[in-house]
């Protein structure tokens, strides 16, 4: 085997120098255009329909997972009466109502007074509207004067306001279908402990 001359070795390194010497001009003027580009280029725009999906989304209940209590339905075999009961004699609020042949079926209340919400909804016929054991509490400050102004408007109150052995002043009345109610107001017995001393003396008679 032939061993190369040193002349011949020499003159195939100079020729890969010069060849990698031309290469390189190119390799680096490639690369600093591929970095220049990398630096200018803008980064994708949001599509509208990405910041509408965003926007979309509902916010989270600020229940955090927990049960809230939401309305009270009530039953009566006519939501019009109701209405005028509720809304017109007691002062909620109309929030929404769904109508048929152009009469009110179902009414959604606020209380006047707060957040609290009621529903009247359509009975169907031959419905038990009877609820014993349920009774709806509202509480006014003006106790005496808001059941006055009922009387006034021809409503009947099965009882005046008056003191109770718990410690709160109430009247009672039904609805125009039965429904019992409570109107009251607690005042500075609210949270006292005198109000369970006072139901331990009404139980031991």
């Amino acid at each position: 085997m032939k061993k190369k001359s040193k002349s011949g070795t020499a003159a195939a390194r100079n020729t890969a120098t010069r060849g990698a010497a031309k290469r390189t001009p190119a390799t680096a003027k490639a690369r600093k255009k591929a970095i220049a580009a990398k630096r200018t280029k803008k980064p994708p725009k949001k599509s509208a329909t990405t910041k509408a999906a965003t926007s979309a989304v509902a916010p989270v209940s600020s229940g955090d997972g927990k049960l809230t209590f939401n309305h009270a339905m009530i039953y009566v075999k006519d939501v019009e009466r109701g209405l005028r009961f509720y809304h017109d004699l007691l002062g909620f609020k109309l929030i929404e109502d769904f109508r048929y042949d152009n009469r009110p079926v179902y009414a959604r209340l606020r209380a006047p007074g707060g957040d609290g919400t009621i529903a009247l909804h359509q009975a169907g016929p031959g419905a038990s509207l009877v609820s014993e054991g349920v009774r709806l509490y509202f509480e006014v400050r003006e106790l005496d004067d808001f059941c006055r102004k009922l009387i006034q408007k021809g409503f009947y109150i099965t009882q005046m306001p008056r003191m109770m052995p718990w410690g709160w002043r109430h009247a009672y009345l039904n609805d125009p279908d039965g429904h019992e109610i409570s109107l009251y107001w607690a005042g500075e017995n609210r949270m006292k402990k005198s109000v369970m001393q006072a139901v331990r003396k009404v139980a031991k008679g």
